[in-house]
C-alpha cells in the first residue's frame, strides 16, 4: 500500500436528503474504487445524514475515505437492520481526517433487549470493516451507536489509532470496537467510553494487539464470550499493554458460555502495564458467563483456555473481588501466569480477595491482595 494517495480527489459534498446523500457517497466511491490509480474520497466539515450504505470492493487500487465533518444515521430504531455504514472487500484502504459517525442511538437503546435475550430484534452496527485487508483507520470518532460501533471481521494487517468512541454507560450493547475472525489488527493511542465492552474480542481472532488505549465507562476489555455458538474457531496470540481502565464494570476480562455449542481453545493471551482506577473486578477469568441465566451453568464449559498471563497490574477495585480466576471444571485452565498484581479495595465489606476455581496459577514476583485467598476449589494441571 503506498503512502501517499495523490492521484485522483474526488470530493463529496453531501447537500441533499438522507438518502440523496447516501447515493451520492456511494457513487463517490464507486468511481474512486474503479480507478486503477489510488483515490481520495473527501467528505468536508458540516453535519450531514447519510442512510445506510455499503462500500464495498474489490477496488482496482487502493482507496481513502477523508470524513472531515460528521455523518448522522436515522434516529429511528431501525429494527431488523444489523448495518448502518459498511465497508467491504478493500485491500488498500486507509479512513481518516477527524470526522465523526453519529449513529443517533437514543431512541434505539429505550427498545434494545439483545442483552437480555436472543429473541431480539437487530439494531444497525454504525461501521462495519467486512474483509479489508492492508488498512489504516486513523483519527475518527464514533458517537452514539445504537449497537456496537465498530464491527471488525475478516480483516488482515489493520492498524486503528487514535479513535474515539462515546455513548452514554446506561446504553445497551453498545460495543466500541468488536474483532472477530481476523489476524494482525492494532489498536492504538485511543479513547473509549460507552455502555458495553470497550473492546471485545470474539471467536477466530488472531493476533490482536492493544496498546495505549482509555477504557471507561464501559465493561472493560473481554476476550468473548466464547461458546454461544457452534462452529466457533479458535482464539489465539491477544496482547494487551499499557493500558488504563478507569470507572468500568469489569477489566480484564475472559468470559466463556457452560453448556458451550462448540469446544474451541483460547491461548496466547496476555494482558501487561494496566492501569486500573475503581475498576469492578479489575482481573476476571469467567468460565461460567451466563448473563440472566440463559444457559445451563451446571454442564461445564468445554472451551479451553491455555497460556494466559496478567502482569504489572495495578490500581485500586470498585469491589473486594480484585482477582477472580474461575475456570471450567470440565477443562481446568492451563499455564496460567500471575506478576506481581497491586490492587487495593478501601470498601466496608474488604479487604480485596484473590479467588481461584479449577486453575493453579504460576505466581511471578508479589501478589496483593495475596493470591487465591478466598474461596478455593483448585483441580491440578493436567
Amino acid at each position: 500500500m503506498g503512502a501517499h494517495f495523490a492521484v485522483s480527489t474526488i470530493l463529496v459534498l453531501c447537500l441533499l436528503g438522507i438518502s440523496a446523500n447516501a447515493e451520492a457517497l456511494l457513487k463517490a466511491f464507486t468511481s474512486a474504487c474503479q480507478s486503477t490509480s489510488p483515490s481520495k474520497v473527501v467528505i468536508p466539515k458540516g453535519e450531514f445524514k447519510l442512510g445506510e450504505i455499503e462500500m464495498r470492493g474489490p477496488c482496482k487500487a487502493p482507496v481513502e475515505i477523508t470524513l472531515q465533518g460528521t455523518v448522522k444515521a436515522d434516529g429511528n430504531t431501525n429494527h431488523g437492520k444489523d448495518k448502518w455504514v459498511v465497508f467491504g472487500n478493500i485491500n488498500g484502504f486507509k479512513l481518516n481526517g477527524g470526522g465523526a459517525f453519529d449513529g443517533e442511538g437514543n431512541a434505539a437503546w429505550r427498545v434494545n433487549n439483545c442483552h437480555k435475550t436472543f429473541e431480539c430484534k437487530k439494531l444497525p452496527i454504525s461501521v462495519r470493516f467486512d474483509f479489508v485487508e492492508n488498512a489504516e483507520i486513523k483519527d475518527i470518532s464514533s458517537i452514539d451507536a445504537k449497537n456496537f460501533h465498530i464491527n471488525v471481521l475478516g480483516a488482515k494487517n489493520m492498524t486503528m489509532d487514535n479513535i474515539k468512541i462515546t455513548a452514554p454507560e446506561d446504553s445497551p450493547n453498545t460495543d466500541g470496537i468488536h474483532l472477530g475472525r481476523s489476524d494482525g489488527v492494532k489498536i492504538l493511542n485511543s479513547f473509549i467510553s460507552t455502555g458495553d465492552d470497550c473492546i471485545s474480542v470474539g471467536d477466530g481472532m488472531k493476533n490482536l494487539h492493544v496498546e495505549k488505549v482509555v477504557c471507561g465507562p464501559g465493561h472493560g476489555i473481554s476476550v468473548g464470550s466464547l461458546g454461544r455458538y457452534g462452529h466457533e474457531e479458535d482464539v489465539s496470540g491477544i496482547r494487551v499493554v499499557n493500558c488504563t481502565l478507569q470507572e468500568t464494570d469489569n477489566g480484564l476480562r475472559i468470559k466463556t458460555w457452560p453448556s458451550a455449542a462448540c469446544s474451541t481453545t483460547a491461548s496466547d493471551i496476555h494482558f501487561e502495564d494496566i492501569i486500573v482506577k475503581n475498576v469492578s473486578n479489575p482481573i476476571l477469568i469467567d468460565q461460567e458467563y451466563c448473563p440472566w441465566n440463559q444457559c445451563n451453568k451446571q454442564k461445564a464449559s468445554t472451551i479451553k483456555l491455555v497460556n494466559i498471563s496478567f502482569k504489572n497490574i495495578r490500581g485500586t477495585s470498585g469491589n473486594k473481588d480484585a482477582v477472580k480466576l474461575l475456570c471450567s471444571k470440565g477443562y481446568p485452565c492451563q499455564k496460567v501466569e500471575i506478576g506481581d498484581i497491586d490492587i487495593a479495595y478501601s470498601g466496608a465489606d474488604g479487604p480485596a480477595t484473590f479467588q481461584c476455581s479449577n486453575v493453579s496459577p504460576q505466581l511471578l514476583g508479589s501478589q496483593s491482595p495475596k493470591a487465591c485467598s478466598g474461596p478455593v476449589t483448585t483441580t491440578p494441571q493436567q
